[in-house]
């Protein structure tokens, strides 16, 4: 199966052997050493030397402890959305009872960082800053580094990430950027299955979390904190999971970073470029265009159904449909990992098979 969904994504062999390891005391001195040893190859990639926990949840989960651990029931918080999971973000500072000032933006689009400067003018009670990095639902990739300018520099805000589809493949630097609060996910571009997640958190942050009072247990970073101290995680660790992240990091470092960002560039571009040659218009701006999911405008004249149901049945390609407003009108291609030039030349060409063959009756 040639799964090209934007997570999660196909796990290299040597990455899921590395999952049948036997299990250890998860409280002893063998977990210990692989804790604080992924711990550290973590920030490495994260370009951080602010703490970073790794829990047991999808990124949803991070999403929601970077939001807990941070606030309080009352705060004004600015949402900067092109997507579902931008809408995600401020749906759960919502639900507990933050109040959100919404910035959405034109899907396909990216944020303006111009308006983000506004909405701070206007209100200057705004506490934090909500952004997804990489917008997998629309393929968008905002820009992070102007954002960042804004929040942190011009009035040094709070600037929560959603990091999870774009640490690891997109450049994110943390720290020179001086991002409070980075959530990702091990489903996405660490080569991993879904079970862990990651949060690095800055010393503003912590500044934050002393004041919160939003309700935390689970999440709270606290807990993480005071474990990680004696190498242990305050709750059973997704264990299997830990012993491919070892394995996977180990494998992004000796590549390097830069290498890892420069391979996923040239992918998603050879993706883009396949695209426009067999006459499909991509939905993103070229400006803003992911390197991680390519999103694709499927035709009027065509059964996005049909053409879903084709690629999988008949070639054994697995594609990522629209979400919400925009089912049935987009596709979506992941490229994240490890994804060779030959797996998107067989979805370029299977595409351009099943095209013809895909169109509504007239």
């Amino acid at each position: 199966m040639n799964l090209r969904i934007p997570g999660p994504i196909p796990v290299p062999n040597n990455i899921l052997e590395a999952m049948a390891k036997p299990m250890i005391n998860h409280r002893g001195p063998e977990f210990a050493e692989l804790l604080n040893r992924v711990t550290d190859g973590l920030k490495q990639v994260f370009q951080t030397n602010n703490d970073l926990y790794i829990f047991t949840a999808s990124g949803t989960g991070v999403m929601e402890a970077a939001i807990v651990n941070t606030l309080s029931p009352g705060d004004n918080v600015l949402s900067a959305s092109v997507g579902v999971f931008g809408d995600r973000f401020a749906e759960i500072a919502s639900t507990y009872g933050a109040k959100v000032e919404k910035l959405k933006f034109a899907e396909g689009k990216g944020v303006d960082p111009n308006l983000i400067r506004e909405s701070l003018v206007k209100n200057p009670n705004i506490k934090a800053v909500l952004v997804v990095h990489n917008e997998t639902s629309t393929g968008v990739t905002n820009p992070l580094p102007e954002i960042a300018k804004i929040v942190k520099t011009e009035f040094n805000k709070l600037l929560l990430v959603d990091g999870i589809s774009s640490v690891g493949s997109i450049p994110v630097q943390t720290d020179f950027l001086g991002c409070d609060v980075v959530a990702t996910a091990s489903q996405k571009g660490w080569m991993l299955p879904p079970g862990l997640a990651f949060l690095s958190f800055s010393s503003e942050a912590w500044k934050a979390h002393k004041v919160s009072k939003m309700p935390k247990f689970y999440f709270d970073i606290a807990n993480y904190e005071k474990y990680l101290k004696i190498g242990q995680p305050p709750f059973t660790p997704a264990l299997s999971v830990m012993y491919s992240l070892d394995i996977a990091l180990r494998q992004i470092l000796d590549e390097g970073i830069e290498n890892v960002f420069e391979r996923h560039f040239d992918i998603a571009e050879a993706t883009r470029n396949g695209i426009k040659n067999i006459g499909l218009e991509l939905f993103a701006d070229k400006s803003v265009a992911s390197n991680t999911v390519t999103s694709v405008k499927i035709p009027d004249n065509i059964d996005a159904k049909l053409l879903m149901s084709t690629m999988r049945k008949k070639y054994n390609i697995v594609l990522a449909g629209g979400q919400k407003e925009l089912s049935g009108k987009i596709f979506r291609i992941g490229h994240l990992g490890l994804c060779t030039h030959q797996e998107i030349e067989d979805v370029i060409e299977s595409l351009k098979k099943s095209l013809p063959n895909c169109k509504l009756a007239s």
